[in-house]
């Protein structure tokens, strides 16, 4: 049994792989134990002290019973015994250049790119199985019709920044179809102390599409997502580490839209880093009805001329 918990913390230590979505809010880790909860996700690079690349990001999650009746559901994949919660999501994520307060295209940089999104998805939990399946639908617009610049400057407005003046270049508007199905599977747990589990994600739309591989593990006082208990704890307080590698398809936000050629600025296809990295870890509190997180991100760069980003969260959410 000694050899469980060093496993684990070499996941910690010595993460081998790494992720590629932005907003990962149905990750085993973060789940709330009910069928019936809101929680607010935000990312913001101001946490990591940097603006550029990918600025913010916010999420506005839902889950009620009420959401199994969706007619989306319907292009879920199929699960039997298993538990499984149905919710919507607001989502919302904005991406600019270093030198975000000229007023010229930054050519060698990332151009300015927003987009915003209604999802729909569902989460599968089968207990005896250690496994989650999740599918997500995600409806929505990328372009000027998303609304970032206003956003980013009356919150640099606020802030006392400096006032983002290029987002006359940004990519133009396009749609958002994009289809996300995650698959997790629980490799280790020790106790209610220690887990780790494994992911693959595979996206594909006009979004993005790309394919992920990696894991994620725990360590604290945790009631875990594959586990049934007579007795769960109350109170959990615990650290997490995700890690992952993608493999890059197509990025709209880099790229432009499939449909609209209007764009200014975008990276060429040949200039987008096909195989990228990324690792967050966080501190995660819940209480019987309540749930608070913070969290740190690092990516590797995104194109050839880019850079590697961070960028920090938090993460409320409650129990109806």
């Amino acid at each position: 049994m000694k050899s469980i918990p060093l496993q684990i913390g070499i996941c910690f230590l010595c993460p081998m792989l790494f992720f590629g979505q932005k907003i990962d809010h149905t990750v085993s880790f973060r789940t709330i134990e009910s069928d019936s909860y809101f929680r607010f996700n935000y990312d913001n690079d101001y946490f990591a002290a940097t603006d550029e690349n990918y600025t913010q990001g916010y999420n506005l999650e839902l889950v009620l019973p009420s959401l199994s009746k969706n007619p989306i559901n319907a292009l879920f994949l199929k699960t039997e015994n298993t538990s499984t919660v149905y919710g919507l999501a607001i989502e919302h994520i904005g991406f600019t250049p270093n030198n975000y307060a000229s007023d010229e295209i930054q050519f060698g940089d990332r151009p300015f790119a927003a987009a915003i999104m209604l999802k729909s998805f569902k989460i599968s939990t089968d207990t005896n199985k250690k496994s989650r399946i999740t599918s997500s639908l995600s409806l929505g617009l990328m372009g000027p019709g998303a609304f970032d610049e206003e956003m980013q400057v009356g919150i640099h407005k606020v802030t006392g920044n400096k006032i983002p003046m290029g987002w006359q270049h940004q990519i133009r508007n396009d749609v958002v179809v994009n289809y996300d199905i995650d698959y997790e599977k629980q490799l280790l747990e020790y106790g209610d102390l220690m887990t780790l589990q494994a992911q693959f994600n595979v996206q594909f739309g006009t979004l993005f599409s790309n394919v992920s591989t990696g894991l994620n593990g725990t360590i604290g006082l945790i009631n875990s997502a594959y586990s049934e208990s007579d007795s769960p704890k109350k109170f959990q307080v615990y650290v997490y580490s995700q890690a992952f590698a993608t493999v890059v398809g197509y990025d709209a936000t880099l790229q432009g839209g499939l449909f609209s050629k209007e764009s200014p600025y975008t990276i060429a296809s040949g200039d987008v880093e096909r195989l990228k990295a990324q690792f967050n870890y966080g501190l995660i509190v819940k209480t019987k009805t309540l749930y608070f997180e913070y969290s740190r991100s690092a990516i590797t760069k995104e194109f050839e001329t880019g850079q590697s980003a961070k960028w920090g969260g938090i993460r409320i959410g409650f129990i109806f």
